[in-house]
């Protein structure tokens, strides 16, 4: 799969990287660097004891947080189209976001293994609703919407899989559910959005036009694409080509069938996961795998139905497939310890 990436980022980016940096292969290098790093965590975790990943629930979510917060001192956090998302040491980038998403399913795989007895009390899985909750504030105000809907709906979803029973699961859904059409309208661009998202060509050149371009793509793409390399949306018709819409290119390139293909893959790994999880001796290898799988599953999902226009536009990347080392490398490894757990099991 991100051998795959690799050949779309290049398919996605070589024109932009000629024009811009005055190399096809420059987002491809850059990736690259990040593939040699995963592929060493890869390697390196699958012989991880995971259990003592339950040791580390308190430092993971302290250091989640330290790095979120780092976000927003000046100097350190770095702002890329109107959002500081990164913090930056000279040309070393990082996404925090990207972090807290793994802190906190070793926070609440750790401590639900070890009070599954309290599962079923509101009061049990306060603990764990508190810093999903402090993780989703963090990420909204960087503002990251979309990262924000993965943290929630990662909560709600390991909160599930604990074993909680549905009288306590309706208490946190109903704010959830509340809570995302408030943040809609507490953030004018996230109204234009949504306004963008019901009607883009109302805006065509405006915040209609990412939305537009990506259907224009997927529509060009028909049933079998137009060839790998023949993307005509690539040349600056579509912004982040190579990263939050690259899916757009390929749906361009190889069609509905080249998709279709694509999400059968995607789905082998999310069944494994799951089945991996399934077989664990202990819960904390059960809520660790499946919370691993469930990060992969809900960005994939969440990111097709952003570029079909199903759900509003949201900047996310495509896991193992979008440019950018940050979620790449994090990914490989997450996937490293998944594979440390099915060998042990």
């Amino acid at each position: 799969m991100v051998g795959f990436g690799c050949l779309m980022i290049y398919s996605a980016s070589s024109y932009v990287g000629e024009v811009q940096y005055g190399d096809k292969l420059f987002f491809v290098k850059k990736q690259l660097i990040g593939v040699a790093v995963g592929a060493l965590a890869v390697f390196g975790l699958q012989f991880l004891p995971y259990q003592k990943l339950a040791k580390l629930k308190i430092p993971a979510v302290i250091v989640a947080v330290i790095l979120l917060a780092l976000v927003f001192v000046p100097g350190v956090g770095v702002t890329n189209y109107g959002a500081t998302r990164w913090i930056g040491f000279g040309s070393f980038t990082l996404q925090p976001s990207e972090i807290a998403k793994y802190a906190f399913v070793i926070f609440t795989a750790a401590y639900f293994s070890k009070n599954y007895e309290k599962v079923k009390t509101f009061r049990g899985v306060l603990p764990v609703l508190a810093v999903g909750i402090l993780f989703c504030l963090l990420i909204i105000a960087e503002p990251n919407m979309s990262i924000t809907m993965c943290v929630g709906l990662l909560m709600l979803a390991m909160i599930f899989l604990s074993g909680t029973n549905l009288k306590t699961f309706a208490i946190i859904l109903i704010p959830f559910v509340i809570a995302v059409p408030v943040l809609i309208l507490l953030e004018p661009y996230r109204l234009q959005r949504l306004s963008a998202f019901i009607d883009p060509w109302a805006s065509p050149k405006g915040d209609g036009y990412q939305l537009i371009q990506s259907l224009y793509a997927l529509g060009n793409g028909g049933l079998f694409g137009v060839g790998l390399f023949n993307s005509t949306q690539k040349y600056r018709f579509l912004p982040f080509a190579e990263s939050d819409f690259i899916m757009s290119v390929m749906g361009e390139e190889l069609g509905f069938f080249g998709l279709a293909a694509f999400f059968l893959v995607s789905g082998f790994i999310i069944y494994r996961g799951f089945r991996i999880a399934s077989r664990c001796k202990d819960r904390f290898g059960f809520l660790l795998s499946s919370g691993i799988t469930l990060v992969y599953g809900i960005q994939v999902v969440i990111n097709a139905l952003v570029v079909s226009g199903t759900i509003p536009p949201t900047g996310l990347p495509l896991p193992l497939i979008s440019s950018g080392n940050t979620s790449l490398i994090i990914t490989m490894a997450s996937m490293g310890v998944l594979y440390a757990v099915s060998r042990t099991n």
